[in-house]
């Protein structure tokens, strides 16, 4: 008989977690046959010190062992009546997916050996059994299992570490979002300081739209460009002459074409940012009218972006109840039934609708803030 220290003269470093309070603890093994004679074999070729070997003698009592007891191994026959082997080999991967399984028949068949290691089974041994070949299969059959709970072991942590650093790169994500949007904030209110009369133009618009955009139920990242053009749609402006922008009077046709230049001049100074390209195209757009006569390129219903189209709303409703150097402020309800007068023409019917359904303290407290 081989002694079971030589094919496993590291005992505890085969298929076992080793750790100081535990250093030898012996491998523990359910032998599962329904022959006494053939329990009694494996009882013996799987003893102290190297091994300690429980017997069941058919496969509902293994599995109450398994459910009470710890094991690394289970070597079962196949044929037995009740649960059969191949059954048990089922139950056990199911439920102890890391334990190590090999099987015995009394058939010298392949194919039976085969199916069971396709059905999960580590290796096969043909009874009767040889302490050689028991003693090599089981050895393989651990290594194999340790190796897969150390590959196991390895992608939870990697995927703790990759959680780890997507919630580290999310955060800084976030914290660029958020030096983003102050950024924006800062260059909207720089924008309104340059027109002065227009002091919180930018801000005022931007939460109107934005109102409108979740009544109608837009997702975060659309109400981020949205949000974002509402900022910048005037950036233009700062390419416009003081004596145009500033002029207290109405403007002269020439000076029109030169006041209208401001959303192109917006357009190309964002456009080229990735994170402001779908911003910019609002920019480009927000002045253009439902019915095709608006600029810079007279576009009309569906060819504005909705974006643009929500925008203009918020925009004129911020014009009409804000003080302009040629004209007072208005109320909110003379800014909604302009607005509503101007549906289909400068404005997208459906944008209307959404903004006529919306309280009007909803917008006077935004005004107010």
């Amino acid at each position: 008989m081989i002694r079971a220290d030589k094919v496993f003269p590291s005992q505890t470093k085969v298929g076992l977690a080793e750790s100081s309070s535990d250093h030898q603890r012996a491998i523990r093994v359910l032998a599962v046959d329904d022959e006494s004679s053939a329990r009694k074999l494996l009882f013996v070729i799987l003893g102290p010190p190297a091994f300690e070997c429980a017997t069941a003698s058919n496969g509902e009592d293994a599995l109450e062992c398994l459910r009470r007891e710890r094991f690394d191994a289970v070597i079962s026959d196949l044929h037995m009546p009740g649960i059969s082997g191949m059954q048990l080999l089922m139950q056990v991967r199911l439920r102890y997916p890391h334990i190590a399984f090999l099987v015995t028949t009394g058939v010298d068949d392949v194919d039976i050996g085969v199916q069971a290691m396709r059905g999960g089974a580590d290796d096969y041994l043909v009874k009767p059994l040889r302490d050689s070949a028991v003693l090599a299969s089981l050895k393989r059959a651990l290594h194999k299992r340790e190796l897969e709970q150390q590959v196991e072991n390895y992608r939870q942590h990697l995927e703790a570490m990759v959680a780890q650093r997507t919630e580290q790169l999310q955060g800084a994500l976030r914290q660029v979002e958020l030096n983003y949007s102050e950024t924006l904030r800062a260059l909207g209110s720089a924008i309104d300081l340059r027109d002065n009369a227009t002091a919180g133009h930018s801000q005022r618009v931007c939460r109107y739209s934005i109102d409108m955009a979740l009544a109608m139920g837009w997702s975060d990242e659309t109400l981020g460009s949205l949000g974002r053009a509402a900022y910048l749609h005037d950036i233009g402006k700062l390419g416009i002459p003081d004596r145009v922008l500033l002029k207290p009077g109405p403007l002269t046709a020439e000076e029109r074409e030169i006041m209208q230049q401001h959303v192109q001049i917006g357009f190309n100074l964002i456009k080229g940012i990735s994170f402001l390209a779908e911003a910019a195209e609002i920019v480009l757009m927000h002045h253009e009218r439902f019915d095709g006569s608006g600029y810079p390129c007279g576009l009309k219903g569906e060819q504005i972006l909705l974006g643009a189209r929500v925008f203009a709303v918020a925009d004129t409703l911020d014009a009409i109840t804000s003080d302009r150097p040629y004209q007072r402020a208005a109320s909110f309800q003379v800014a909604r039934e302009t607005i509503r007068c101007l549906s289909g023409s400068q404005f997208d019917p459906e944008v209307v609708s959404v903004f006529l359904g919306v309280p009007e303290e909803i917008w006077t407290t935004i005004a107010r803030n």
